[in-house]
Parts: structure tokens; C-alpha cells; sequence
């Protein structure tokens, strides 16, 4: 008995080592704050507290999830941003726990040559959730207000065809019977600059760093002016934006899964019971040994 209760606790915690594995990575980064990069950061929320928090939320989120296909909802959730706003990490925090069959996400490549010349909503309306679906859009149809408007990817005649057609494409979306929840995650100046040293300082992050991250720098204040622009045309009573501020990660993390959770009214869902049958064993089974060369070398 003793040696079960020790597996079932081993197992309890090596679930939870995946957030701390995460997490020991991020403060991996923050030690490089001591070469220099940037000022004495505030201090963040107690390391125990964002855990235990945290661990709560994602219990709540499997039990929305649960809702979401009892109910057969459809969900769409869009997190935009500047670059390293921290919408990844939000989204990884989210879905950590759910079923990627029930909740997934959408995180698209910059459009072919075929889809610049479709209708600009086409591309996204084949990712839209059907019934008892969530899905979480890591940057969406905002697209061409933010990065496509500052960089020159659209014209001015298309960034005023968006803006006059998205709230009615969202208001479509809404009456379809979508839930439809919008997240900006907001940073400062200086602590983007300051993600970004961090990214370039460290080789196991350098691969987030594009090219367009370069020119957003460059860019801050022509972006800040399609942020207002956007979200002052585009916020509206169907389709309302929630700005999240995000300067310190898991303070952000944990007040966008909480306020997710209030989006949506959910109750527990009646299961059945659930028994492991026994196994069916017959005298003629043979299970054959595998040849050695077959297994992966054991290093650790």
C-alpha cells in the first residue's frame, strides 16, 4: 500500500514539473538580468502563490472544457499583442491541462499568394470551432490593423475596408453562436526592449527573434497608433476587448485564465462512474521478447 501511495504521489508531481520546468527556464532568463540588461525589476508575485493559483485555474479550465462539450459550445478566443507580450505563455498556461481534440490552437504563417487575393477573412473562417470546441487564436484577422497596416502589407484602402467589415464579421461570428473573447496583452516600451535583450543574449531563444520582431523596435510608436486605432473602432458591444497588463508574466497569466473562466457561466458535469475491468488473460498468450538492438540506449 505504501509503495502505491508513493507512485500515485510520483506521478501527481512529475504532472506538476511540467509548469516547473517551464518556469525554471524563464527564471534561467531573468538571471541575465545581472550582465547588465536592465534595471532592478519589481518583484513579482510569491513564487508559491503563482503555483498554487495557477494549478487552481487549470483545475477550473478542465472543468469549462468539460462544460464546453456537454453544452456544445464554441469558443474562440483571440490573444494579440505586441511582440513578446507574453500571448504564448498565456496560451501554453491555458491549454497545459485540456484535451487538444476539445481545445486547440491556431497560430497561422504569413498568407501564400493565393490567400492575398481571397476575401481576408477566408483563411480564418476554416479554423473556427464546430460544437463542443474551444480555439485560441495566437494572433488572428487583427492582423492587417496591426503588423500588415505598420509594415506596409496592406493598403489604405483595404486597412479602411477592415475596419469598416470586422465588426460585422464578428457580429456574424456571435450570432452563429460563437463565443467570442478578445485579449490584448499590453507591455511598455522598455520592457519589451528589455524581452528582447534577453532573447538575443540567449542561444536557446534566439529563434524567436524574426526579422519583423527587428522592425516592430523600430516601428513602437507607428504600432501604439494601430493599437488605438484598432481597438477604438473595433470594441464593441458584441465583441468587446479585454487589454491584459502584462508586463510581469505570471501576474498576467493568471489574471487572463481567471478572467476567462468569468466569460463563461459553467457548472460541473454529471459522469459516470468510471471502473477499470480486469484484464482477459488466456493460457496460450505469449508475450515474445524484443530484440536488443530495438531499444533506445539507456544514458540516464
Amino acid at each position: 500500500m505504501i509503495d502505491q501511495l508513493s507512485r500515485i504521489k510520483a506521478e501527481i508531481a512529475d504532472s506538476f514539473d511540467e509548469e516547473l520546468e517551464m518556469q525554471m527556464e524563464e527564471d534561467r532568463l531573468d538571471e541575465l538580468v545581472a550582465e547588465g540588461l536592465s534595471e532592478e525589476a519589481e518583484p513579482t508575485i510569491d513564487r508559491k502563490l503563482y503555483f498554487r493559483e495557477l494549478f487552481r485555474l487549470q483545475h477550473e479550465l478542465v472543468r469549462l472544457q468539460d462544460w464546453v462539450q456537454h453544452k456544445q459550445l464554441k469558443v474562440v478566443v483571440l490573444f494579440e499583442g505586441r511582440d513578446s507580450a507574453g500571448k504564448g505563455g498565456a496560451i501554453k498556461r491555458v491549454t497545459q491541462r485540456l484535451n487538444p481534440r476539445v481545445c486547440r490552437v491556431v497560430a497561422l504563417p504569413a498568407p501564400t499568394e493565393r490567400e492575398k487575393n481571397q476575401w481576408y477573412f477566408q483563411r480564418y473562417v476554416p479554423h473556427l470551432p464546430s460544437a463542443g470546441e474551444m480555439v485560441l487564436f495566437d494572433r488572428s484577422w487583427y492582423n492587417r490593423a496591426g503588423v500588415e497596416r505598420v509594415m506596409g502589407f496592406c493598403t489604405p484602402a483595404e486597412l479602411d475596408d477592415f475596419f469598416h467589415t470586422v465588426p460585422e464579421f464578428e457580429r456574424m461570428l456571435v450570432r452563429s453562436g460563437i463565443i467570442l473573447i478578445k485579449y490584448w496583452f499590453s507591455i511598455t516600451d522598455e520592457e519589451q526592449e528589455f524581452r528582447f535583450k534577453m532573447r538575443i543574449h540567449d542561444p536557446l531563444k534566439q529563434w524567436k527573434l524574426s526579422p519583423m520582431d527587428m522592425e516592430s523596435r523600430i516601428h513602437w510608436e507607428e504600432y501604439t497608433k494601430a493599437k488605438e486605432e484598432m481597438l477604438a473602432k473595433t470594441h464593441t458591444e458584441d465583441a468587446p476587448w479585454w487589454v491584459v497588463q502584462a508586463v510581469d508574466k505570471k501576474k498576467a497569466r493568471l489574471n487572463c485564465i481567471a478572467h476567462l473562466l468569468q466569460q463563461i457561466p459553467y457548472e460541473d458535469v454529471p459522469k459516470p462512474d468510471i471502473e477499470l475491468p480486469d484484464r482477459v488473460r488466456h493460457d496460450d498468450y505469449i508475450r515474445h521478447p524484443v530484440a536488443e538492438e530495438m531499444y533506445v540506449p539507456e544514458v540516464y
